[in-house]
């Protein structure tokens, strides 16, 4: 994973690099692209796409793209009026290092010039490019990641169920998941039958990730972390642990990555990358 991520950051780096735009702005971009990261988003779609084939280079406008999504997500998460936080991945965020306004603006840009990105790019049909901006723009926004944070907010301080907090997760942090590995397959040429599999294996996936950030923020280390521990305790969030208790999160999160495996298995996709991102995530620390 850090290997393939730290050959995807050039390439990301380089779509900013290269932006002939206000010298605060593109510094306030630049420093949450450059924050690091696990890079798991574009390293699926790119891993989703090696399943079919080999030449990665039809992917990597879409992946970066992607990652400068999510990139825009968590500087806008960490802002006073969202979780307000000062800290993300040991770094101060965004809106500490510069201010409340660039911060806003720069996840705007990042937002936005997502889809520039893939319009100009000449390794997509346009059938392509459209089929990624549609699903892209729903992962997104109001019916995927976008839902899932008001969901998230409103669920603040007060007690949801399992299928409340399930459905929650599945678009604040799944669907961006579930978009990585269904367009890398599609990209690749992955028949409708598998693309459904994939689905449900990104669904878990995406629930399984979600788990084990509820388990490290209560029994992680901070210094790997990157953030303090007990957070979302302190803002009275419901997570799997609180309605579960550790146990029964820890069971979930078996759970979740043999689901995941077993899809794998009805796509007929054994032994690639995928199912090493599954253990990978079950089990990471950071």
């Amino acid at each position: 994973m850090e290997d393939r991520a730290q050959v995807f950051n050039k390439e990301l780096e380089n779509y900013l690099q290269i932006l002939n735009i206000p010298s605060k702005l593109k510094k306030s971009m630049l420093y949450s692209v450059k924050a690091g990261g696990k890079r798991v988003r574009p390293i699926l779609v790119i891993a989703s796409y090696e399943v079919f084939q080999k030449n990665i280079k039809k992917t990597i406008s879409t992946a970066s793209a992607l990652e400068l999504i999510h990139t825009y997500s968590l500087i806008h998460d960490d802002l006073p009026a969202m979780d307000d936080d000062d800290y993300r991945r040991g770094k101060l965020t965004n809106h500490k290092v510069f201010d409340e306004a660039t911060a806003i603006l720069a996840g705007d840009a990042l937002l936005t010039y997502a889809f520039e990105i893939i319009a100009k790019d000449n390794n997509l049909t346009d059938i392509e490019k459209v089929y990624i901006i549609q699903k892209l723009s729903e992962a997104s926004g109001p019916k995927g990641m976008v839902a899932g944070q008001i969901l998230d907010i409103e669920a603040e301080t007060k007690s949801v169920s399992l299928d409340e907090l399930i459905t929650i997760h599945s678009k604040k942090t799944g669907a961006l998941i579930n978009f990585s590995v269904h367009i890398g397959a599609y990209l690749g040429g992955a028949s409708e039958e598998q693309l459904n599999y994939l689905d449900e294996f990104s669904s878990n996936l995406g629930l399984l990730f979600q788990v084990q950030d509820d388990i490290l923020d209560i029994i992680g280390d901070e210094e790997k972390l990157g953030k303090p521990i007990g957070s979302d305790e302190e803002k009275e969030k419901s997570t799997y642990p609180s309605l579960l208790g550790l146990k029964g999160a820890k069971q979930y999160r078996d759970d979740y990555a043999e689901k995941a495996q077993k899809a794998l298995e009805k796509a007929g996709i054994q032994g690639s990358y995928l199912n090493h991102i599954i253990d990978y995530i079950a089990h990471r620390d950071h």
